[in-house]
C-alpha cells in the first residue's frame, strides 16, 4: 500500500499496542511523547498522525500546532484520539489544525474507516499540489515550482559552499515555426525539446518549463564549466531532432542557451544569477543562435 505510514503518539503503552494490532497492514511508527514525535517527523515520511491530547510535558494540542507550523509537516493530517469528550476540547482540536477527532474507547471499525478516509484525502491533496507545480503540456515542473525550489537550493549551496549553476534555454525562431507550420507543430517542438531535456538531465538536475518556448535547468553542485558541457550536450541533441507536418515534411529546429554560476561566496541571489544567464542567452541569440554562451 502506498502512502501508508502512520505515526501513533500516545503515552500509554497499552494504547499503542492496541492501535498497532488494529492498524495491521499499515506501516506504523510509535512513540510515547510529543518531542520524540517531532523528531520522527523530521526524519520519516509520514502520511497520517494519530495523536493523544493528554500527555506529559507537551500536550497534543501544542504538538499539533508545531506540526502545522512546519513547512515539511503542515499537510500531514492529524487525527486526535482522546478520552476528552467536551465540546471545548473538540473545538480546540480543530482550531489547532486537527483533521478529525475520535473519542476513547474507540470503535475499531470506525477508527479504521476514519484512518482510511484521511489517508485517501491526504493522497488526493498531495496529487493536486503536485499538479499545480507541473506544466500540463510538457510534464516538466513549471515556473512556480522553480521559484519555490531555488530558494532552498541556493540556501543549501551557500551553507555547504557548493557551486550551483543555471541554464536558460530558448527555442530559436519559435514564432516563425508557429506562423509557418501552425501551433500544433509549435507544440510538438516544445514537447520534443522538453523530452530531450528530461532525457539528458542528471539525477540532481531540475528541469522546468519557464514559460512559452523557454526552459530553465538548475544544476546543484555544478561548476560553470560543467554546466556548459551539459548545455552543449542539450544543444547538440536538439540540433539532431525534427518533427513532421501533415505532408511529412521534416522540420528541424535549434535552441540557444545561456549559462551562469551562482556566486555563493558573495551570497548572490538566484535572481542575479538568472539575470546573468538570461544575458548570456541574449548574447547567444545575437551571435547567430544555436549557441551556448556563459557569463
Amino acid at each position: 500500500m502506498d502512502d501508508n505510514t502512520i505515526l501513533v503518539v500516545d503515552d500509554s503503552i497499552i494504547n499503542l499496542n492496541i492501535l498497532e494490532n488494529l492498524l495491521d497492514g499499515y506501516d506504523v511508527i510509535e512513540t510515547t511523547n510529543g518531542k520524540s514525535a517531532l523528531s520522527i517527523l523530521e526524519k520519516e515520511d509520514v502520511h497520517l498522525i494519530l495523536l493523544d491530547i493528554v500527555m506529559p510535558e507537551v500536550d497534543g494540542y501544542e504538538i499539533c500546532q508545531k506540526i502545522k507550523e512546519n513547512e515539511k509537516t503542515k499537510n500531514i493530517p492529524v487525527v486526535f484520539i482522546t478520552a476528552k469528550t467536551d465540546e471545548d476540547s473538540i473545538e480546540k482540536a480543530y482550531d489547532v489544525g486537527g483533521s478529525d477527532f475520535v473519542t476513547k474507547p474507540f470503535k475499531p471499525k470506525e477508527l479504521l474507516a476514519r484512518v482510511k478516509t484521511q489517508l485517501k484525502i491526504h493522497k488526493m491533496e498531495k496529487e493536486l499540489r503536485l499538479l499545480a507545480l507541473i506544466d500540463p503540456m510538457t510534464k516538466l515542473y513549471n515556473r512556480r515550482y522553480f521559484t519555490s525550489i531555488t530558494e532552498h537550493s541556493i540556501s543549501f549551496a551557500q551553507r555547504e559552499r557548493q557551486e550551483l549553476s543555471v541554464i536558460m534555454i530558448d527555442i530559436d525562431d519559435f514564432k516563425n515555426i508557429n506562423d509557418t507550420y501552425g501551433h500544433q507543430i509549435g507544440d510538438d517542438v516544445i514537447v520534443l525539446v522538453a523530452n530531450t531535456l528530461m532525457k539528458i538531465q542528471r539525477k540532481s538536475d531540475i528541469v522546468c518549463r519557464y514559460g512559452g518556448e523557454e526552459f530553465v535547468i538548475l544544476l546543484p553542485n555544478t561548476s560553470l564549466e560543467n554546466a556548459k558541457k551539459v548545455a552543449e550536450h542539450a544543444r547538440k541533441e536538439v540540433e539532431s531532432l525534427s518533427v513532421s507536418d501533415s505532408s511529412q515534411q521534416e522540420i528541424s529546429f535549434t535552441i540557444s542557451l545561456g549559462v551562469s554560476c551562482v556566486n555563493v561566496d558573495d551570497e548572490e541571489t538566484i535572481e542575479k544569477s538568472l539575470k546573468r544567464a538570461d544575458d548570456a542567452l541574449y548574447n547567444a541569440k545575437k551571435l547567430g543562435k544555436n549557441l551556448t554562451f556563459a557569463l
